[in-house]
């Protein structure tokens, strides 16, 4: 057993955040509204993982709503028109969503990062106009059409069982992400971000590497988008929304934009923030206050919540001085 791994702080502290997460449904027993609210934030890190990918090859997305309601849509159609289980047809959401990513990838990856963000911001409003319209009798239109859920709502702690698959599905996905961007992959990607001028002297050919990751981000959006769905039973074109591509933006700022551990720490935060507000009866004020707890985090946590014990050492050590 490689005991050093275990003397690392990082490590340590990942690997309690994960008993936290195995143990915690136990201490809440049978409570449907917490667990839901668990499972919710475990699909949303996924989702903002997903985004935070993007930006490590220095591209931005306005609109990953799309990839999250494609890969809903084509994983809900598969399940019902092929009666396959919900669990089966995540891979096709992802899958598709990723082949959507690509394309999208291959017509404007040579645009800058936030005219790329406005052509995904555009292309989701444009997917969410078909689904209502012109795919509307495949659809069901604004009014959706009911799915398979991920686990059938008729086993004896139906919620639970999905809670830990959905977790497991989670720790896969971030686990993943740590690979890759430590292989040459996530290196090749960091020289892209920093200057794509001295990454092509140096050999590198950004074009495949920012495909890959439009394409990867795009698949685990779909993954994302796919649990959503088959958590709820139900789809609808809402889930195109607006909120739904600022959400994972709001948490990756908000715990660490370009970190492996911000969007988890982000997500964590704002949603049991966002949920505890509700429940005190601060239904409208919620949104003011997480505005104005992400504005303070630009201006004063510009590396976001991640770097807090790093300040606050700094701050120390400055004050002893």
């Amino acid at each position: 057993m490689n005991f050093s791994l275990l003397r690392n702080p990082n490590t340590l502290l990942a690997a309690t955040v994960v008993l936290i997460a195995f143990l915690i449904p136990l201490f809440i027993g049978s409570n449907l509204y917490y667990l839901t609210v668990l499972v919710l934030m475990l699909i949303f890190i996924i989702y903002a993982s997903a985004w935070n990918f993007l930006t490590f090859s220095g591209q931005g997305s306005l609109g990953h709503a799309a990839f999250f309601g494609l890969g809903a849509y084509s994983a809900s159609l598969i399940a019902v028109r092929m009666g396959l289980p919900s669990l089966v047809t995540l891979l096709f959401g992802g899958i598709f969503a990723a082949v959507i990513g690509v394309l999208i990838g291959l017509t404007c990856v040579r645009l800058r990062e936030w005219f790329l963000a406005m052509v995904t911001f555009g292309f989701a409003v444009i997917i969410q106009t078909l689904v209502v319209s012109q795919l509307a009798p495949v659809t069901g239109g604004w009014d959706g059409f009911p799915v398979p859920k991920l686990v059938p709502s008729g086993i004896q702690g139906s919620l639970m069982i999905e809670y830990y698959l959905i977790l497991i599905i989670t720790i896969a996905t971030i686990l993943l992400f740590r690979w890759l961007l430590k292989s040459r992959i996530g290196l090749a990607l960091a020289a892209i971000r920093e200057n794509e001028i001295e990454a092509r002297a140096a050999g590198i050919n950004p074009v495949p590497f920012k495909l890959f990751a439009f394409g990867i981000s795009a698949f685990f959006a779909g993954i994302a988008g796919s649990l959503e769905i088959s958590h709820f039973g139900y789809v609808t074109p809402e889930i195109f929304g607006i909120d739904l591509s600022f959400w994972p933006i709001i948490y990756s700022i908000t715990g660490g934009l370009g970190t492996l551990a911000g969007p988890v720490i982000g997500t964590i935060v704002v949603t049991l923030l966002w949920d505890g507000l509700n429940a005190a009866g601060l239904t409208y004020a919620r949104f003011i206050i997480i505005g104005v707890l992400l504005v303070l985090i630009i201006i004063f946590l510009p590396k976001g919540l991640v770097s807090l014990p790093a300040e606050i050492t700094k701050r120390l050590r400055r004050k002893d001085a």
